[in-house]
């Protein structure tokens, strides 16, 4: 038997919740949807996850129930864009209906919505046409996220534009391991470029849209930045863990803090970093720590490197951190308990230390 002994004091305004994306568990798939072309291009193990997922777009209900047993206060979930648009400028009446249901089942269970709107997949027809690449389709997303906030957003005062941009234009420009699988340095600067822009712009439309329909609660619109603790150990290696962490975080953070009521902080992990003469990897490789124990999927457990990140980031934006991801993959919940309990210890280190963390 695990005994947690730990007592953390928060502040009054912080609440727990979970989050999800709705590409991961949603099922019914959706053919115009870019992450379900990709799975079944390259049958690997994430088709399941994208062709039948959870089948929680049939299980709204059920699932809502199960939030609610686990007395869950708040639930970051994600919208589909190829749903609500399958086509460009056609908005689909039965999708919006659906997600509204589904808000409102949340809201009458005490449980406080945090809606992110792009979660990594979108339309087939945005990539056709250049997707991200092209800044003029930026308009694009806007008019989506115009629809949705018009038809939503007396329901949700909290919104997150992108989750992990950093991860979207890196793994899938960069590294090429996400669609739409490129390796390009210029193409991926113009992306990021893009959705820098596109956050602002979107930033400004939902406060606008929100306070010309006079709709109750303060709006709140930010990011969900995926963070990780990259250091070196040696010279080069610091070097190296810099350049990374530039590379990783900071463009994206600083493009997008100015248009942010709040920073969405997604931590799992950390990297040791090293200089490798490979510039088919861009010159660095990724150690793992042998003294850490390690998740079902390799990565180390560092639970320190949440307070690192809070810390760091509140100490130079002062915006209130929201951890919009934190977890562990353990298929036999046996490291579960410590990780939670020793991630919250921190937090509560970094929340005595006069970060605001909601």
């Amino acid at each position: 038997m695990i005994e947690i002994m730990n007592i953390f004091k928060f502040s009054e305004n912080f609440i727990f919740g979970i989050a999800t994306s709705s590409t991961q568990i949603e099922g019914a798939a959706d053919p115009n949807n870019t992450w379900y072309r990709w799975c079944r291009k390259q049958r690997k193990q994430c088709s399941d996850v994208c062709l039948h997922a959870c089948d929680h777009w049939d299980r709204v209900r059920q699932d809502t129930e199960l939030l609610k047993d686990l007395q869950i206060q708040s639930y970051r979930m994600s919208i589909e864009w190829c749903r609500i648009e399958p086509a460009q400028g056609e908005f689909s009446d039965e999708a919006i209906r659906h997600y509204r249901d589904e808000i409102q089942l949340l809201l009458d269970n005490g449980i406080k919505p945090l809606m992110t709107l792009h979660h990594f997949s979108e339309p087939v027809w945005f990539q056709a046409q250049g997707g991200w690449e092209k800044q003029k389709n930026s308009k694009h997303f806007i008019n989506y996220v115009k629809y949705v906030v018009d038809n939503l957003g007396d329901l949700v005062s909290d919104w997150v534009t992108f989750n992990e941009p950093n991860v979207y234009s890196i793994f899938g420009y960069l590294l090429g391991i996400f669609p739409p699988e490129i390796r390009s340095v210029f193409k991926t600067y113009k992306v990021t470029a893009t959705l820098i822009k596109t956050h602002a712009e979107a930033y400004r439309l939902i406060h606008r849209i929100r306070a010309e329909k006079q709709y109750e609660g303060k709006t709140l619109v930010g990011t969900a930045i995926h963070f990780r603790i990259f250091d070196g150990l040696t010279f080069l290696g610091r070097w190296a863990a810099a350049v990374v962490d530039h590379i990783f975080h900071k463009r994206y953070v600083e493009g997008m803090a100015s248009y942010s009521d709040f920073l969405g902080v997604n931590y799992y992990t950390r990297n040791i970093v090293e200089f490798a003469l490979d510039p088919s990897n861009y010159f660095h490789k990724l150690i793992k720590d042998g003294n850490l124990s390690k998740s079902d999927i390799g990565w180390d457990i560092y639970p320190e490197g949440i307070y690192r990140v809070c810390k760091k980031y509140y100490d130079k934006y002062h915006l209130p951190i929201y951890i919009t991801e934190n977890g562990i993959s353990d298929r036999h919940d046996k490291r579960r308990p410590d990780f939670i309990s020793s991630h919250l210890s921190y937090l509560a280190k970094a929340v005595t230390e006069g970060v605001i963390i909601e």
